[in-house]
Order: C-alpha cells, then structure tokens, then sequence
C-alpha cells in the first residue's frame, strides 16, 4: 500500500486521538517524515516491541498496542502448550504506560483471554514474579526500560517467567500480521470484570514477592548490624522503584535511606534527567549533593521499569565513583559466592551464568571457588532459559545471573533482571565492607589486585529510520566478509558468527551450539576480546571490548579503548 493510503487511513482511525491527529497534521506534506512512520510495522521480537510514541504503524500508540494484545491473545488461545490462556500485566511512569496497560487487559478480553492489571505502575521483576505466582500463560508490561522519555514499549513474557523465546515471538508476530488494526478492539471495562475476564492484581502478591527477595539476602544477620549507621542514597529516577526498594531496604535493616526527592515521584517527562538510565554518571547529579550532607558512601539508582540498577561509591579521601554493570556485577558476584563459601552453604553444583559481552572477570571469580560459569547470549531471557534447564535437568543450583547493561539477578522466582534484588543484595555486600572499615570502592581495588585488572568499553553508534538499519546491516556484513587476521595489533584466535553458528580456531570450524544471533565475536591473544551486534531494541550497533592487565586499570582501559576504535574501523 502505498504511503499516501496508509496515511489516510491512520488519518480515519486516529480521528478520536487528539494527540495523534495533530501529529498527522503537522507531517503532512513531509515526505521524509511520513516515511519513517510507516515504512515498516513497529517490530516484534523476543523483547517485545520497543518505539517512539506517536502517529503511524512503526509507532508506539493506542492502536499499535491493541494489535499487538490481539495477536498475543490469539497466539496462546492457538497453542497447545500454554495451559493457562490468561496474562497478568504491569506499566511503569512512562507516557501512557497506564492506558495502553488497561487497553492490552480489554484487548485481551475481548478475545477470551483472562487479564490479571496491577492497579498503579510496579517493577518488571514484579510482573515476573506475579505470573509465576499466579499461574498465567503469559505477562505483559508497557515500558520502555531505560530510553529517553518519547520511547514506550510492549514487552512480553512467557509462563516461565522469561522474556519470549524465539520460537514464541515468531509465533506472536505471526498472528499480529494477520489483523488488521481496524478489528482490534477492546471490550468495555465494566463487562470485562463481570465476566471475570478483568481481575486487578491484589495486594497479596507485593507481599509475596517482598519477602522472596529478602530470602535471598545471604548474611542478613551483617546487614542488620550494619544497617543501624550505614548510610545510603537511592534514587528512583521517577519510576517504578520508589516504594519496593525503599520497602525491601527497611525490611532488611537499614534504617538510614534518603531518597533524592526531586526523583522520588513518578514524572513521565523524567525531567530531572536527560535519561532516565543509571547507566549514566549524569542520572546521579543530584544524588552525590545529597550523599554528601547525610554523609552516605554509597548511592544506588533504579531505571524506570525497575529491573536496572547502577551505583555510586565514595573512597576513603572523599571522592565519588560511578561504577559500570561490570563492576557491579563483579561485587555482587564475590559477595554472594563468598559469603556462602564462609558458611559452608556454597553448593557443589552451583552454577553462575553472565551474557558474553559481560566481563572475563567472573571467569576468574568462579574459577577460584569452583562455581561452573555459563555463558549466555544478550538478553536476560536467556539466563532465565539456563534457570529453566537447571531447575528440569536437575544438573546445577543457580547462585547468580548478569548482564554489563547493568542486570542481575540472584534467585529465580523472577526469570529477568531485578533490581529490587540487586539493590537489596548490593546494600548487604555494602554492610560487610562497613563492618570491615572499608567502603565497596575498596572492595573492587582488593579483587582486582587479587585477580587482575580487568577492563571493559562499549561504543553504540545509532542509525535512525530505514536508512539507519540498512546501514547497521552492511556493517555487519562486512565484518563477516572476512575474518580479520589481526585486529589493533593482537592476533585473532577465535572468531564466532553467531547467526551462522561457526566458529573458527586455527583454520578448523566448529559449531557454537548457540541459537542464531545477529553477532559477531573475537577471541585475541593477551586475554582481549571484541564483539559487534545490532540492539534488539533501539536503532543503534554495539560495539563491545575487554581487556587484562594484571598491574593497571589506566593500562588496561587504554588497551581496550584502542582495540574498540580499531574495530570500529573495520566497518568503516
């Protein structure tokens, strides 16, 4: 159909949406701009689907949503192997998060599906925890995680727990293609309830995962101790964090929380930050002030949605650092696996799995406890997936799950990131430094004089509209053209295609084993390692390094820095 068509039409179908018919009115007329809305549909993947608000079908708005709950209902009322045909949803503080939230619910039930609504915006490990719970075949949450404030998102869960497999999302995106957004429509409210087709999310299932996460806490009995002078900031960044964290960190003991209160309440403009992403040293502006006049050492972060978390730790002379996903990750993990190795609780079998982007460091930890390390491919789905095949096969305990983009998670209740969890447990390894005389920042300075420095970069360069993604693919392409011999000067060892599944080690190929994926990965001589792969969610190219040196950060991190530019130069 061609553009002109598809624009009358949206035209005719948004004439009751004040919001998206002043949007048509201001392209018309404007080629470029009518051609980045509708040049494709909004894609569905493994993470849902993930865009920028506004009028068109590559959009995030009220009808985009309900085609895509109508396909969701029809894929689990189509297979066999989904029990339950219900779905429990949560929302965030994002722009509209709480009407498409309540449009997927009558979506849903319109179609004979049943819908569990949270009623006021709740973490995404919350929605994870609640369909386990309460036994549906599938969860939804409208978020947009961490991206700037005109992104908004639909992101779906299996019954696992998990974000969708592969083969589900397919199956969804399948039975979205065949409706026409003219015949998704929501049943009224009122009729949803009496039939039992809408229930709202009762109280009882907070309470429930409250005290879940406190389970996972591994020396309680330090926290508690610590907690009574341990001073902490956190931040919501306006989301979704606010009320659980706060809750989970006074449950445990720590009596002295200061929220940053600009940041406290929810703001769907997230006007006190450029981004709403801890990722980002500017998202703690103003929590380092803060920390300073209470006299807190450490300041915790939460994204929106709740399932990232990032921190600040103040050294001994004063001074504030903001540490990466690696780091944390690195802290949480030797916390979590030392403190069960001094009590004599670290299982024989214990497992921990990391994505391959994350860093070589938790190699080195787990290597020197005896903990099996698995590695995953990006997404936290897929350490849900290993979770599955462990509780199934029986054949490890899982102890602990991350991601570098600032995901963990330690229990498996939730099958995503958490970062109620991570904060909780975070605090806790912070008490045992406190009650030690030392602050986490040191802790990281003992690891890495223990087991080396370990540095890690990540380049994303971002290529917007058709345009943008066909130039993301012929950079890709030609960094599968021909395996590089050399890349900054170090040999390459190993090369991976992860969408073809080979790997290549002294001229011989092997399979990876690994379920396709649109990466490329190298293995390099001196512990160094660099990667490419296209976001699943945003229009941008990653470009990830690591590197070893076992006497420096500044000469590991400037090894890594070159490495990247040289890399990127490949595609160039």
């Amino acid at each position: 159909m061609a553009f002109d068509q598809l624009l009358a039409q949206w035209k005719h179908l948004a004439r009751h949406e004040d919001d998206l018919t002043q949007e048509y009115e201001s392209i018309v007329g404007d080629g470029k701009a009518i051609e980045d809305r509708f040049y494709q549909d909004l894609a569905f993947g493994t993470g849902g689907m993930r865009g920028v608000i506004g009028f068109g079908r590559n959009r995030m708005n009220i009808f985009t949503i309900r085609r895509a709950a109508a396909g969701l209902a029809d894929y689990l009322l189509s297979d066999d192997e989904v029990k339950q045909k219900s779905v429990a949803i949560g929302f965030d503080s994002r722009k509209y998060s709480q009407r498409f939230a309540k449009e997927t619910a009558l979506v849903l039930a319109a179609r004979g599906v049943k819908a569990y609504l949270f009623p006021s915006l709740r973490p995404v490990p919350l929605l994870s925890f609640a369909l386990r719970h309460l036994h549906t075949g599938a969860g939804v949450v409208i978020t947009a995680s961490h991206n700037p404030p005109e992104y908004n998102g639909f992101k779906v869960y299996a019954e696992d727990g998990a974000q969708l497999s592969p083969r589900a999302a397919d199956g969804v995106t399948e039975k979205i293609r065949k409706l026409t957004f003219e015949e998704c429509l929501p049943m009224d409210e009122q009729e949803a309830k009496e039939k039992g087709l809408l229930t709202i999310i009762p109280k009882e299932v907070d309470e429930a995962y409250n005290a879940m996460v406190l389970k996972l806490m591994v020396c309680p009995d330090k926290a508690r101790k610590a907690g009574k002078d341990l001073k902490i900031v956190y931040t919501p960044l306006h989301g979704a964090g606010n009320l659980p964290v706060r809750r989970a960190l006074k449950d445990a003991g720590f009596e002295h929380v200061s929220v940053v209160p600009e940041q406290e309440l929810p703001d769907s403009n997230f006007s006190t930050v450029k981004s709403p992403n801890p990722e980002d040293p500017a998202a703690f502006t103003m929590a380092i002030p803060l920390a300073k006049t209470v006299g807190a050492t450490l300041i915790m972060g939460t994204d929106p949605d709740c399932d990232r978390l990032g921190c600040c730790v103040m050294d001994k002379q004063g001074s504030w650092h903001t540490l990466t996903g690696n780091q944390i990750g690195c802290l949480l993990l030797h916390h979590i696996l030392s403190a069960l190795k001094d009590q004599n609780k670290l299982p024989a079998n214990g497992a921990v799995v990391k994505s391959i982007v994350s860093t070589a460091m938790a190699n080195t930890l787990c290597e020197d406890v005896g903990v099996t390390l698995f590695e995953v491919l990006t997404g936290f789905k897929f350490v849900g997936e290993k979770i599955q095949e462990f509780e199934e096969s029986g054949s490890h305990t899982f102890l602990f799950g991350f991601e570098e983009s600032f995901g963990y998670l330690s229990g498996t209740s939730v099958r995503d990131k958490d970062a109620v969890n991570a904060a909780l447990i975070l605090a806790e390894a912070a008490s045992a430094c406190h009650l030690e005389g030392i602050t986490l920042y040191e802790r990281l300075q003992q690891l890495y004089g223990q087991y080396g420095y370990f540095a890690e970069t990540t380049h994303a360069a971002t290529y917007k509209g058709k345009e943008g993604a066909d130039k993301i693919k012929a950079i890709m392409k030609e960094l599968r053209r021909e395996a590089p011999k050399a890349i900054g000067g170090l040999k390459v060892l190993v090369s991976r295609d992860y969408l073809s599944g080979i790997q290549v080690e002294n001229g011989v190929e092997t399979s990876l084993g690994f379920p396709p994926s649109d990466m490329v990965y190298f293995k390099l001589e001196n512990n160094a390692w660099l990667c490419a792969r296209p976001s699943g969610t945003e229009p941008k190219i990653k470009f990830y390094g690591g590197a070893m040196n076992r006497d420096s950060m500044a000469e590991a991190q400037d090894a890594v820095n070159k490495l990247v530019e040289a890399f990127i130069a490949l595609s160039e």
